[in-house]
């Protein structure tokens, strides 16, 4: 089990080396994180874009572009296909955002052509390395989906699992989240974190350890558990999948992370035939990187399963 993005990454060197395909490649933060991941040897590439504007910028970060495959696409909808249409058809094992607007690159991934359309819906996941926490902890859906219904939430409990397993945890404890620990029908959150849980119990989602409703800090931390005498519950702090009440929510715990605390991280959508990298343009290098790194370990799982 992979307790951080070190580990992560010698996971994925000892698997076969895999190919990111990325869509309008022209963005230099995305060329940079490209470089860092040939150079570590945790993926390559496949640039589709228009070519002229990568090779002006690859000139700009000392890139150097002979052992790269680059398809030159103008246009960037078109590019968008492009580069997807080479994982559809396991040219390339993931697929990744560049200079191009979320709408646009979403549009391509659910393309009924040449797209990565699962049977389930797509949500996303975003992995964190926290100082103080001695494990990964994966906060979904902070970016996708708003307002997830319970069978959504169902779905994202699913789609988040395979990552978990993907990284080496085989029985992943999830935590839905809401303000207070017990069920309230007044509070319609904690009444669907309880469905939850009996789902769980009744064998409705399965691979996994749900236990609802929980407070963020009986699901992070066992001195919080111990001292409200929460020792008879299945997550005594130690939860592993934090499942955000609504998108709002889990934006907001995201952001303050990122900016507050010391952490590493990576983000992915699921849900999908093959990994999709979805960075911000705020994400610095490092999470674009730990993104790939990532992407990498769930594709080997994706190809082995």
């Amino acid at each position: 089990m992979a307790k951080g993005f070190d580990e992560l990454i010698s996971k994925v060197n000892s698997c076969s080396v895999k190919t990111v395909s990325v869509a309008v490649a022209q963005d230099a933060p995305v060329l940079e994180a490209v470089k860092a991941a040939k150079e570590r040897n945790i993926a390559n590439a496949i640039l589709v874009g228009d070519e002229d504007k990568i090779r002006e910028i690859a000139a700009t970060i000392d890139m150097d572009l002979s052992d790269y495959q680059i398809i030159d696409e103008k246009d960037p909808e078109q590019a968008a296909l492009k580069a997807v249409e080479l994982v559809h058809n396991g040219t390339a094992d993931m697929y990744m955002k560049g200079l191009i607007d979320t709408k646009s690159f979403l549009k391509s991934v659910l393309n009924k052509e040449v797209g990565l359309r699962n049977n389930r819906p797509l949500s996303h996941v975003c992995v964190f390395e926290i100082e103080g926490i001695n494990k990964l902890l994966f906060l979904t859906d902070v970016a996708f989906m708003t307002y997830p219904t319970l069978e959504d939430k169902v779905h994202i409990i699913e789609n988040t699992v395979e990552i978990c397993n993907a990284c080496g945890i085989d029985m992943p404890k999830v935590a839905p989240l809401a303000a207070v620990e017990v069920v309230n029908p007044k509070m319609p959150v904690t009444v669907e974190a309880a469905e939850l849980t009996k789902m769980c119990e009744e064998g409705k989602i399965k691979g996994c350890i749900v236990d609802g409703p929980l407070s963020m800090d009986l699901a992070i931390c066992p001195e919080a558990a111990a001292h409200k005498g929460a020792e008879g519950r299945k997550i005594v702090g130690d939860a592993d999948i934090l499942l955000f009440p609504d998108i709002h929510a889990g934006n907001l715990v995201y952001k303050t992370l990122v900016h507050t605390a010391k952490v590493k991280n990576g983000n992915i959508i699921t849900g999908t035939k093959a990994p999709v990298i979805l960075t911000s343009r705020s994400d610095d290098f490092e999470t674009k990187v730990n993104s790939i790194a990532l992407g990498s370990v769930v594709a080997e799982a994706m190809k082995n399963k």
